[in-house]
C-alpha cells in the first residue's frame, strides 16, 4: 500500500483535485496499486506503519504552510521505504534531513538534465518536464545526491543510502507520468 501525502493548506482543499488527484489516477491506473491519502497534518504510527511506500504530492504555488512544520515529517528519518516527494514534497523531504530552500522562481515547461545514472530516469538523458515553484532545494550536505537539473536549479535528488527520491517538477500532472509509473515499480521490486 502506498501512502499518498497530501501537503495542501488544509485538509480538503481545492488544491487537492490539482495535486493529490492526479497521483491517485495513475495509481488506479497503473495496475489498481492500493493506497490511502492522508493529510499530512493526519499521517500517524498506522498509515506509516502499514505503508509500503509514499508519495509527498505537490501544493500551489503560494501554499506553503507545510514549511512551517518539518517535525511532522520527520517520519522519513527513519522509513527506510521508497518515498517519491513531488515539488512540494521534495522541499518537505529535503526539510526533514536538514535542507535548506533558496529562491527560484520557475514556472513552464523546463529542459531537465539527468546528472547521475538511476533506475528512475533509466534510459534518459534529457526530458521536459513542468515546473511550477517559488523555491529550490539546497542539496542537503552528504546525504543526498543530485540526478538531475534545470539551468536553474536540482529537479531531482535521491538520498545516497536510503530509497527515498525528491523531484522539483510535476510529472503526475504534465507529461511524465512514466517517472511515477518507474516508481511504482521500484516499489514493487522492494515489496515482499
Amino acid at each position: 500500500m502506498i501512502l499518498v501525502v497530501d501537503l495542501s493548506c488544509r485538509d480538503g482543499s481545492l488544491s487537492r483535485d490539482e495535486f493529490v488527484a492526479p497521483v491517485e489516477r495513475l495509481l488506479c491506473r497503473n495496475g489498481g496499486v492500493a493506497f490511502t491519502t492522508r493529510h499530512y497534518t493526519a499521517v500517524g504510527a498506522p498509515e506509516i506503519e502499514s505503508a509500503d511506500a509514499a508519495i509527498l504530492c505537490g501544493t500551489a504555488l503560494m501554499d506553503t504552510g507545510y514549511m512551517e512544520h518539518p517535525e511532522l515529517f520527520r517520519w522519513l528519518l527513519s522509513f527506510e521505504r521508497q518515498v517519491l516527494g513531488i515539488s512540494s514534497g521534495m522541499l518537505a523531504l529535503a526539510a526533514a534531513f536538514g535542507g535548506s530552500t533558496e529562491p527560484c522562481r520557475e514556472i513552464g515547461m523546463t529542459d531537465v538534465n539527468v546528472l547521475a545514472p538511476d533506475p528512475l530516469f533509466f534510459g534518459r538523458e534529457v526530458f521536459s518536464a513542468y515546473a511550477v515553484h517559488d523555491y529550490a532545494v539546497r542539496v542537503p550536505g552528504g546525504e543526498f545526491v543530485a540526478l538531475a537539473a534545470s539551468d536553474r536549479c536540482v529537479q531531482a535528488i535521491r538520498h545516497r543510502s536510503l530509497p527515498l527520491y525528491g523531484l522539483l517538477f510535476h510529472p503526475p500532472e504534465v507529461r511524465n507520468e512514466w517517472i511515477v509509473e518507474r516508481f511504482c515499480e521500484l516499489v514493487d521490486r522492494q515489496s515482499p
